[in-house]
């Protein structure tokens, strides 16, 4: 008598602000070590390919759009952007775990006629990124972090959106000072865009223009906004007093040195 075959696919999806799902192409709901792997029987992958080598291993994920699990709206919002992604063959009799079949983030995703098609990049794909940092005239850290070392208490303010048009968002707090939040983030704390975070083209008062407009209704949203910095030595002395740490090469030649001539 043949022997019944009781393999199922499991992933473990790790969003990075927390939130976990789990979805398996069993027909039914697997618990398997106190974590919850929800139905999705129309969740299929891609060829998977396991090697010893250094190459970047890549697979495609797709499935149906919809349910508490995945939503179209969640995705274009960028919410599930650089998600980790555990992929497990499993037995769905036992709970047992007979492979880890590959681990990596979501990186492209596509959609089309109410499904979704997402590219996951395996760890291997980090060798690809440049080893070493190109010179630049701009600063290649940024502000607060290691490197920088510029104090961020008391650049970190809580407002309430009072008004949306397109990119511009205006607050019920003005700037401390001429364009503070110009680079900066602006993080959604309430509100439909709760958990995602927009980048600040300039600030002007209480007005703030974003580089895209918010996914969702920004009105009457709780905000974090953070001050940024537009990276120039200039800026970095002046305002931040923080020369010594300037991440950039201000005042080395560029290409263009052989193109100056007296008069140009």
């Amino acid at each position: 008598m043949d022997t019944l075959s009781t393999l199922a696919l499991t992933w473990r999806i790790e969003r990075r602000d927390g939130v976990a799902a789990g979805l398996t192409s069993h027909d039914r709901d697997l618990a398997i070590d106190g974590f919850t792997y929800r139905a999705a029987p129309g969740m299929t992958p891609s060829a998977i390919r396991r090697s010893a080598d250094l190459d970047a291993d890549t697979m495609d994920v797709s499935g149906a759009l919809g349910g508490a699990a995945i939503a179209e709206a969640d995705l274009l919002a960028g919410r599930w952007d650089g998600a980790r992604v555990v992929v497990r063959a499993v037995d769905w009799d036992t709970g047992a775990v007979i492979a880890e079949l590959g681990e990596g983030r979501i990186g492209q995703v596509e959609l089309r006629d109410g499904a979704f098609t997402a590219e996951l990049a395996g760890i291997a794909a980090l060798l690809d990124r440049p080893v070493c940092e190109a010179t630049s005239p701009e600063c290649r850290a940024e502000l607060g972090d290691a490197r920088c070392r510029v104090a961020m208490a008391g650049r970190r303010r809580f407002a309430r959106v009072v008004a949306g048009d397109d990119t511009l968002v205006t607050v019920d707090a003005d700037e401390p000072l001429a364009n503070a939040y110009g680079n900066g983030l602006l993080r959604w704390i309430g509100g439909g865009n709760s958990g995602l975070e927009s980048a600040v083209a300039a600030s002007d008062g209480a007005t703030l223009t974003l580089r895209a407009p918010p996914r969702f209704d920004p009105v009457g949203a709780l905000v974090e906004l953070i001050e940024g910095c537009d990276k120039r030595i200039s800026t970095c002395q002046a305002r931040f007093a923080n020369a010594a740490n300037f991440r950039g090469e201000p005042y080395l030649p560029g290409i263009d040195l052989l193109t100056r001539y007296p008069g140009a």
